[in-house]
């Protein structure tokens, strides 16, 4: 597969689920020009011709945006750990707790905008697709993120990269996948039925990374198998295979966990 996979619209918006939709925020009013000009066009500017500079006197031009909602920027000075140089997913009730934290500085309206932009970031959905836990105000891990969170988060992040470079990361996506499902806990069936969604290329690529889970655990339990019956140390039985004992400890203990009852 080489276009890259998006999620729909309700996917994209699974991982920021600690807040509530924000309404857009209204558009500023048109400044008023100078004079209008006449009605054959004089006076008026050129299209793609540059704005003439301001004279002495004139409106100023409105001053332009801040990169960032002026709220995050209090809040990373309130909560360093949660807003700060590096972001941890929010706890779910995380816009109740701060309203109530600070109900004499919060306007709740600017709160839901601030948490809506600080939660459909790229680094926010990064930390969310990395699996980490959910926060509270004081920077503790409280609730596990769902592994539904987790899988559209993968899918926004890798498609935002993808729009940024030729690359073809679907083998890299398909790997991550992977990689959540087992963290998951879940069957296949289990984690398909969670994570599918209407966009069939990601659901096509779901159905790779299933596949590919699926032959890696085989293998895993056919290298667990070999090593039970050869009766040598784990050191030994690398060495006769000719792989790094590591790899080889690591396999055996995947096998091992998928063994486990409730696995």
């Amino acid at each position: 597969m080489t276009d890259s996979v998006s999620a729909t619209p309700e996917q994209n918006a699974a991982p920021a689920a600690a807040v509530a939709p924000a309404a857009a925020p209204a558009q500023a009013p048109r400044a008023r020009g100078g004079r209008r000009g006449s009605r054959g066009g004089q006076g008026r500017r050129p299209e793609g011709a540059a704005p003439a500079a301001a004279s002495s006197g004139s409106q100023a031009a409105p001053a332009r945006a801040p990169r960032t909602h002026p709220l995050l920027e209090q809040l990373a000075a309130w909560y360093p750990r949660l807003f700060g140089a590096e972001f941890l997913p929010l706890k779910r009730g995380i816009f109740q707790d701060l309203l109530d934290a600070h109900a004499d500085a919060i306007d709740k309206e600017a709160l839901k905008l601030a948490l809506s932009i600080h939660t459909r970031s790229t680094r926010y959905l990064t930390a969310v697709a990395a699996g980490l836990q959910r926060h509270d105000l004081q920077g503790q891990p409280v609730e596990a993120m769902a592994p539904e969170h987790v899988h559209h988060a993968l899918l926004e992040v890798f498609r935002r990269r993808q729009q940024r470079g030729g690359e073809d990361l679907a083998p890299k996506l398909r790997n991550r996948i992977v990689q959540a499902f087992e963290a998951s806990g879940l069957t296949r069936d289990q984690y398909a039925e969670l994570v599918r969604g209407r966009d069939e290329k990601a659901n096509a690529l779901l159905d790779e990374a299933l596949a590919e889970a699926a032959a890696r655990a085989a293998k895993d339990e056919a290298l667990l198998r070999a090593f039970e019956a050869s009766g040598q140390s784990a050191e030994a039985f690398a060495d006769m295979y000719g792989m790094p004992a590591r790899q080889v400890g690591q396999t055996l203990e995947r096998a091992r966990r998928r063994r486990a009852p409730g696995a």
